[in-house]
């Protein structure tokens, strides 16, 4: 088995619940020689990208190094339309001013997994509103054609929305038509998506058929879950992601807060660190004979190192260990400015800790801010002196009186 063999072998036993047709024909064809258009498309409906589209980008940029065409699309024009996958009810629709602030810096916050400038062969980014928008109510029919309203209602959000009598607007049934053309304009040999997403994927599989003649793989690959509560790990809309541009100390501490029991699977789906070493960190923790929380220390170096390079991941975990391993508080805290009297509620939403007053005052009633060494009880409490503020468990700033 050569080299090339056996990356081949690795990237198929990772993060991949599902192979269309067959992992063994997928494998075939990545071996061939022959350069594979491969893509996978994400609707901006939100400002940032988090790691669980992170598995996604890791196994394109094997792919990318492995000699393939990479295309990453941005969903502008999918977004406004909204797809209906896993909820059980509409989503909301967005404008294209919304749409395009969302992608904003997306292509930003994949470059550090996603080599966009590589001399030889760089993954490249396409909008799907430049052909969707063109489209005309005739080719819409004709799309239309290839499939049933049996097959729409087969999907099993729309059998729950059935069952509660919910309502099922029609331009849900072309969110998939228009994923699926995607893959015909671009005339792509395979497709990448989270299992949320296969549905979608085998619509293009056979426009692809029906257009081009061609058998498009289809890749599902596994969503960060909790192995023991199945609740969803990473999620733009339910909120509680790590996302790929948080600052060094909110990335590292954010991972050190996840469950110990996600710990290999976010090793696998969110790092290069090989299987091979990844099933000794699996036997260890079997046996007892590793520190669960020295494991995450890794893990939250490995990752913030991903997007922020060495030097600003050790220190991520030098001020985690003085912030809570140690009992102390991290270096170079950002300061704030101002008059004494400030409501510490207008402190918090100023300097950005929390995201809304009421997440503030949620956060009071729980007994996750202070004031150096003082908890704060009362929304209406003010700054008097300088010190440091601390909001839940790794946000801190040091307020300077004017």
């Amino acid at each position: 088995m050569d080299d090339k063999e056996k990356i081949v072998d690795d990237l198929l036993a990772r993060s991949i619940a599902l192979v269309l047709p067959s992992k063994d024909e997928l494998k075939k064809a990545l071996l061939s020689g022959e350069k594979l258009r491969i893509y996978s498309g994400y609707d901006a409906t939100a400002p940032k990208l988090h790691l669980g589209h992170s598995t996604n980008f890791i196994l394109l940029e094997k792919l990318r190094r492995l000699g393939h065409e990479i295309v990453v699309l941005f969903g502008n024009f999918t977004a406004r339309i909204g797809d209906p996958s896993d909820k059980t009810a509409a989503r909301v629709r967005l404008n294209e001013e919304e749409v395009e602030k969302n992608i904003g810096t997306w292509k930003e916050q994949v470059s550090p997994i996603l080599n966009f400038d590589d001399s030889e062969n760089p993954a490249r980014i396409v909008r799907n509103a430049d052909w969707l928008s063109k489209l005309t109510f005739e080719d819409v029919i004709n799309l239309s054609s290839n499939f049933t309203v049996q097959q729409m209602l087969e999907r099993d959000m729309f059998q729950a929305r059935l069952k509660e009598e919910k309502p099922i607007y029609l331009h849900e049934f072309f969110y998939p038509l228009m994923q699926g053309y995607d893959s015909v304009h671009l005339n792509v040999d395979v497709e990448i998506g989270g299992t949320d997403q296969t549905f979608n994927m085998l619509m293009g599989r056979t426009l692809q058929r029906k257009y081009h003649n061609k058998e498009k793989f289809v890749i599902s690959t596994t969503l960060l879950t909790n192995p023991t509560t199945g609740k969803k790990l990473m999620s733009k809309s339910e909120g509680g992601y790590i996302a790929l541009n948080d600052n060094p100390r909110d990335m590292f501490g954010k991972t050190m807060s996840l469950p110990d029991e996600t710990i290999i699977q976010m090793f696998v789906d969110c790092t290069f660190v090989p299987l091979s070493e990844i099933g000794e960190f699996e036997k260890a923790m079997d046996l007892g004979n590793v520190n669960p929380r020295d494991l995450k220390m890794r893990l939250a170096e490995e990752i913030t190192r991903i997007y922020h390079g060495d030097s600003k991941a050790w220190a991520a975990r030098d001020d985690f260990n003085a912030a809570f391993r140690d009992r102390g508080i991290p270096q170079n805290i950002p300061e704030f400015s101002c008059n004494s009297g400030t409501l510490f509620i207008d402190i918090a939403t100023e300097a950005k800790l929390v995201s809304s007053r009421s997440e503030y005052k949620r956060l009071v009633g729980e007994g996750g801010v202070s004031f150096g060494e003082a908890k704060i009880d009362d929304f209406a409490t003010v700054v008097g002196r300088d010190g440091v503020f601390k909001i839940g468990k790794h946000k801190f700033i040091k307020i300077v009186l004017k």
